[in-house]
């Protein structure tokens, strides 16, 4: 079995399953709390990309979370070692960008098959053991995109609104149950997020010369240089600044449900709950072109 709290009542499993762990914050999250001491299960849909996780502590497991089978496995694979998964954090999710007429619906339903259905999926799957032992932590990655929105990340942004929603209503549904859902709300990281988001761009219009080409192009641009500038760097923060909120959330007798991570989302937050939607949009458009005919 895997190490336990205790409750007052019974002992109850700690096991931690984090999806999403070949780079990025999943990594950082998992190398953190093997270090830590806690029994962690570092996922990934092949676990050759997270060799070195085992030999730094972590049990490996593949899951997709596209894949109802991998999933059901991979929470089976705990339970039946650990007895149940006691914290899942839902980190797995990648950024699609591009304007919201150019992008193709198959490439939508695949953003939200990772960021939305694969985290309420296993949120599913692991809550019969949670509730069981009257225990348990379900924490969601988010991301300030799910609180704002930029214009070019429609979908992105779309995903992560969903994400805090489910968290919302998930804490007050499973609150009785012992179980608690945190919500964590990266603002800019440092990690291949950028590059990977950038690379969703290319190719977004049959026609180069379509009417968004010249604006998927500058979202491309503007998105790069937002996590290289002088922002970022000083209100930004490495993937281990995510790891710690991490920890902290599951460590917390009573965790906050919403931990704001690095100064540039403390930031865009509080601009975006104080500027009313047309001042927000006046701010925007001095950093993205407005696509025009």
């Amino acid at each position: 079995m895997g190490e336990v709290w205790n409750t007052g009542a019974m002992d109850v499993s700690k096991a931690v399953l984090i999806t999403g762990c070949s780079s990025g914050i999943g990594r950082a999250t998992a190398e953190r709390l093997a270090r830590s001491g806690w029994t962690v299960y570092a996922t990934a849909r092949s676990t050759d990309s997270i060799a070195d996780l085992g030999r730094a502590g972590c049990l490996l497991l593949e899951l997709d979370v596209t894949d109802d089978a991998s999933m059901r496995t991979a929470v089976t694979s705990v339970e039946q070692t650990e007895g149940a998964v006691g914290v899942l954090v839902n980190n797995a999710g990648y950024s699609l960008n591009g304007a919201i007429e150019s992008v193709p619906l198959d490439e939508v339903r695949r953003q939200f098959e990772t960021n939305v259905f694969g985290l309420a999926r296993l949120s599913q799957l692991v809550l019969p053991g949670m509730r069981s032992q009257s225990f348990g932590r379900i924490v969601n990655v988010s991301s300030m995109g799910g609180r704002l929105t930029f214009p070019g990340s429609g979908y992105y942004h779309a995903s992560k609104h969903a994400v805090e929603a489910i968290s919302d209503a998930l804490r007050f549904e499973v609150q009785g149950f012992g179980v608690d859902v945190v919500v964590i709300e990266p603002g800019l990281i440092r990690t291949g997020f950028a590059d990977a988001a950038v690379g969703t761009i290319a190719d977004r219009s049959e026609d180069p010369e379509g009417p968004y080409d010249g604006f998927n192009q500058a979202v491309a641009v503007t998105t790069a240089g937002a996590y290289r500038n002088s922002i970022a760097r000083t209100l930004g923060g490495g993937p281990e600044t995510v790891a710690r909120a991490i920890e902290k959330a599951i460590s917390a007798e009573r965790p906050h449900t919403r931990y704001r991570v690095t100064g540039s989302a403390r930031l865009f937050l509080t601009l975006r709950r104080l500027l009313p939607d047309r001042l927000w949009d006046a701010m925007v458009a001095r950093t993205f072109p407005q696509p025009r005919p």
